[in-house]
């Protein structure tokens, strides 16, 4: 085999692996009920915490572990045991999205929470500024 056909072959399977990495690393999200019906499979679980609903965190007895309530994209709503430290300023997040698996039909082990904070940018009250609704 030439040179020239051996190199392309090479820069093919690094183009195909490099592809199988990255499908393989992209998910969607799914309700908690996708979870509980798999349970011990890694999900992603966008929502919103339950502030309303008890939260578990002290810090003096057991700095790594907080458990809180939350709503999945379907209003379904499942414990969420995180082992770390509490997140900061979770309460104010618009959308919490958890990373973990379901134990049982009412707890949900995450192993990474995600937040998305509201903006501290708005267009109201900007001087020489118009607001606009899209």
């Amino acid at each position: 085999m030439k040179k020239g056909g051996i190199v392309a072959l090479l820069v093919i399977a690094v183009a195909v692996a490099i592809m199988m990495v990255t499908l393989g690393d992209t998910s969607t999200y799914v309700t908690f009920q996708t979870a509980k019906d798999n349970p011990g499979v890694e999900f992603h679980v966008v929502g919103k915490l339950l502030a309303h609903k008890p939260q578990e965190y002290d810090p003096v007895k057991d700095p790594n572990y907080y458990s809180f309530y939350m709503a999945d994209s379907l209003k379904n709503e499942m414990k969420v045991v995180y082992l770390d430290a509490k997140p900061i300023d979770i309460e104010r997040a618009e959308r919490v999205v958890v990373i973990g698996k379901a134990v049982n039909d009412s707890e949900f082990h995450a192993g990474t929470i995600l937040q998305k904070c509201p903006s501290k940018y708005k267009d109201e009250g900007l001087v020489g500024t118009k607001s606009s609704s899209y």
